[in-house]
């Protein structure tokens, strides 16, 4: 069966799930043709980095519906206090508000200075106290912006203020991702634009993960003094989560062979280019998880219900990672496997649900009809 047919048949039973996607070569990967299996939360066994097929107990996933539909290359999504969603269009250039019950959308309108080309473009979204923050890519650099929101803005953005700029930019590995922390302290994601010394260099912000704070400053306590520079050694981080004891997670695209989920410390080196997945060098951190970059390639990740949920644009899945503290508890377990297409972003909203994000239709998917969505999931 085709993917339009089956995404109307899903549709009508109102059980749909999200497509979702990015890179893990010099440019993002192309679209999964494999035909669609089951909608049911019922899981496939992943292979572990050593080919075993074991998939720990307890993991389920239940996609109850779909939220919205009809979005253009969403990127970024981030929660408002109440429930409802804002999403990002990374071409369009434009952030839509979305009903958190109904689905319902309003268009926020576009963001000033974004320049979308390749993988840059309008991408990570993050919400605190009354401000939007949006990582974008611009004329001269990728750099986090901010704009009020709310009061007497209403559904309006103000004007984007700067956050932090010159991060590096290039046509590929823009990274993207922002977040705040438990410290309310913003992370960002970055890659090294392709020029791979730059995950290296110290004094570059490209191939890192930066720690500041709200106005753009240093934060207090990272490791290398007047820097928001927090770890380093990164190729192109589009996920970062943080679990119920505060530690920080990340995935990562690999080039060729590996991509990787890690457990982030503050001045770690996590060895790109010089090592790519495990590789048991000194002064290089190794990851918790690793996947071939055809069963993965990561973007966004969230924590729920003990485990790190990761999205897989060239994978077509969603992966499980059991945590037991800082280390896994099991083999990391596939979801929705070539089910739904590329999925991009993955949100945490409390309890065991979770908000996901296809992207079908950021020029490298096959979108059908109503692509993109966002998906209502329940995960145990």
């Amino acid at each position: 069966m085709s993917r339009p047919a089956v995404v109307k048949a899903l549709w009508g039973a109102a059980v749909l799930v999200l497509v979702a996607g990015c890179s893990s070569g010099g440019t993002e990967d192309r679209p999964g043709t494999a035909p669609p299996t089951s909608a049911s939360a019922s899981a496939t066994a992943s292979a572990s980095p050593s080919g075993s097929a074991t998939a720990p107990a307890g993991g389920r996933v239940a996609v109850t519906g779909t939220l919205t539909e009809g979005l253009k290359s969403p990127w970024g999504l981030a929660e408002l206090p109440g429930g409802d969603l804002l999403v990002s269009s990374r071409d369009e250039r434009t952030i839509t508000k979305v009903d958190g019950r109904t689905g319902a959308k309003t268009s926020l309108g576009e963001v000033p200075g974004v320049v979308p080309g390749g993988e840059g473009g309008l991408m990570g979204l993050a919400v605190r106290d009354g401000w939007v923050y949006a990582y974008l890519t611009a004329e001269s650099d990728n750099r986090i912006v901010r704009m009020r929101y709310g009061g007497a803005e209403g559904d309006r953005l103000g004007v984007p203020q700067p956050v932090l700029t010159g991060i590096p930019k290039g046509v590929v590995h823009n990274g993207g991702r922002i977040a705040f922390g438990p410290d309310r302290m913003l992370y960002a994601g970055t890659g090294e634009t392709g020029r791979t010394g730059l995950a290296q260099d110290r004094e570059s912000l490209g191939g890192k993960i930066l720690r500041m704070t709200p106005e753009g400053r240093p934060a207090p306590g990272n490791p290398l003094p007047g820097s928001v520079v927090y770890s380093y050694g990164h190729r192109n981080v589009q996920g970062i989560a943080w679990d119920d004891e505060g530690r920080l997670w990340a995935a990562e695209f690999g080039q060729n062979t590996w991509d990787e989920l890690n457990l982030v410390e503050p001045g770690k080196n996590y060895g790109w280019p010089e090592a790519e997945g495990r590789a048991g060098k000194a002064g290089f951190v190794d990851p918790v998880a690793q996947w071939p970059t055809s069963e993965a390639s990561p973007s966004g990740i969230a924590y729920a219900r003990g485990a790190i949920w990761m999205a897989g644009l060239r994978g077509e899945r969603l992966w499980r990672v059991p945590l037991a503290g800082a280390e896994r508890s099991g083999d990391p377990q596939a979801f929705l496997s070539e089910e739904y297409g590329r999925l991009r972003t993955v949100l945490a909203g409390g309890g065991g649900r979770l908000w996901l994000v296809t992207s079908e239709t950021d020029g490298r998917g096959t979108p059908g009809p109503g692509d993109d969505r966002i998906l209502r999931l329940e995960v145990s």
